[in-house]
């Protein structure tokens, strides 16, 4: 967080309640909207209106049911671990999303409805909805979403650390009340989902996956489109399709939502906001959804990725790790699956990151002369980029020159290395390599003739 946030948060301290008008936590439904209840079929709880849904475990989410998520993200929790930054994530788990007047943040945007959900014991999947009524209801809506969130072991969003738990604890402090979330683990699936299930064009193409891309029904390629910051776009429904196999029926535009809150606002009609309540709870089981993958996945290894891209993403996941061998593993899996995969742009890219992930995971574990095959199979993949290949023909010159001592070797692969490189330090570098070789083979020569 930001020295700005500090200095708010100081200022702002918790535990100094803003006076609110006396009984305004128990407040009847507003007149505005006396028909809430029967358009949304939620309640009233603690001075919020609450919208409770639950989905049976044989209910079926794209590829799974509801049942066997459960069940996957019971058996994989102790590897969430590894997809958490800052303290250890453990079960049990609490999905939040948000839906908001503005995507631009700031003091501003409100959060109008807060949707939580978890895996109840039976299997089946319970999402509470917690909807802003009247702006004068923010607090009670507050000390009710951190009741519930304070029951979690972990929190798990979707670029919920860049845009949601900012944006609730900034609403916090304006109420000087305390952010549980700040205290809590927070596994942020958006991260995993680039590593995991963006497309790669080439080598240079970051990606933003912007909850904010809500458009009914996009298609794959619409939704990992070219942003104007030269990165793509990874939508959570473009994901629901892609990856959970889901495909949603008259869903709302994204850029709607305000509008149909606004329209709530002045019209007291709860009506249009029926399907932002369903996109939202859709939201969170898709969440919960790619989450079970993603912990399956680290649970069970390689031979459960359904491509190379999974199981080069996983290779990186256990390096980071520290779980080498398992590393290995990932990455030789990899390779083998771009070798059984017909041949073309994309294809060539994973085959060049698994084979250079697989050599230098090798190097690391001494496993020099198999590093060496992968150095080699590098600079015959058509297309291979500069960086890679000078990357590659340097690790087998030093490999020849130092383990080998086949020098011959050794100085073809630094002249290769030299014709193709042009920046000076490099070139200085390749230059000196090729000169401390032409010596050893000169006494080398010497030695053979005396």
């Amino acid at each position: 967080m930001s020295a700005l946030a500090d200095r708010i948060r100081g200022i702002v301290a918790p535990g100094a309640p803003v006076p609110i008008e006396p009984g305004l936590r128990d407040l009847p439904a507003p007149p505005a909207c006396p028909d809430l209840v029967a358009a949304l079929g939620g309640l009233w709880r603690g001075g919020c209106f609450v919208v409770e849904r639950r989905s049976d475990p044989a209910v079926r989410h794209g590829y799974e049911a509801v049942g066997t998520l459960a069940e996957r993200l019971e058996e994989a929790s102790g590897d969430a671990v590894l997809y958490s930054s800052g303290a250890p994530a453990r079960a049990p788990f609490v999905f939040f999303d948000l839906e908001t007047t503005g995507l631009s943040g700031g003091a501003g945007t409100q959060a109008f409805l807060v949707g939580c959900a978890r895996f109840e014991a039976d299997g089946s999947f319970v999402t509470r909805q917690f909807l802003l009524t009247r702006y004068t209801d923010e607090r009670p809506l507050l000390e009710t979403v951190s009741a519930e969130l304070a029951r979690a072991g972990a929190l798990v969003s979707f670029n919920g650390k860049s845009f949601d738990a900012p944006l609730l604890e900034t609403r916090c402090l304006f109420h000087r009340l305390d952010w549980i979330g700040g205290r809590l683990p927070h596994v942020d699936v958006l991260h995993a989902a680039r590593r995991f299930w963006k497309p790669r064009e080439g080598r240079r193409d970051g990606l933003r996956c912007d909850r904010a891309a809500r458009r009914p029904e996009p298609s794959v390629a619409q939704a990992f489109r070219p942003a104007r910051t030269g990165d793509s776009v990874c939508s959570l429904i473009a994901l629901e399709r892609q990856v959970v196999g889901a495909r949603r029926v008259g869903d709302v535009a994204g850029f709607a939502i305000p509008a149909r809150y606004f329209q709530f606002i002045r019209t007291g009609d709860a009506r249009p906001l029926v399907a932002v309540i369903e996109h939202n709870r859709l939201d969170l089981l898709t969440l919960a959804a790619l989450t079970a993958r993603l912990l399956h996945l680290a649970r069970n290894g390689p031979d459960d990725a359904r491509d190379a891209r999974e199981a080069l993403a996983l290779g990186n996941l256990y390096a980071r790790a520290g779980l080498d061998t398992r590393a290995r593993d990932a990455f030789r899996c990899a390779v083998d699956m771009t070798d059984r995969s017909t041949a073309n742009g994309s294809m060539a890219t994973l085959e060049i990151d698994s084979l250079r992930s697989l050599a230098v995971a090798l190097r690391r574990a001494r496993q020099y002369g198999d590093a060496a095959v992968c150095w080699r199979r590098l600079l015959d993949v058509p297309g291979c980029p500069r960086p890679i290949a000078r990357e590659a023909t340097e690790a087998l010159a030093i490999h020849h020159e130092h383990r080998e001592r086949d020098l011959a070797a050794a100085k073809a692969f630094a002249l290769r290395s030299l014709e193709n490189e042009s920046q000076p330090a490099w070139r200085d570098a390749a230059q000196h390599r090729l000169a401390r070789l032409e010596r050893k083979m000169a006494i080398r020569s010497l030695k053979f003739e005396v």
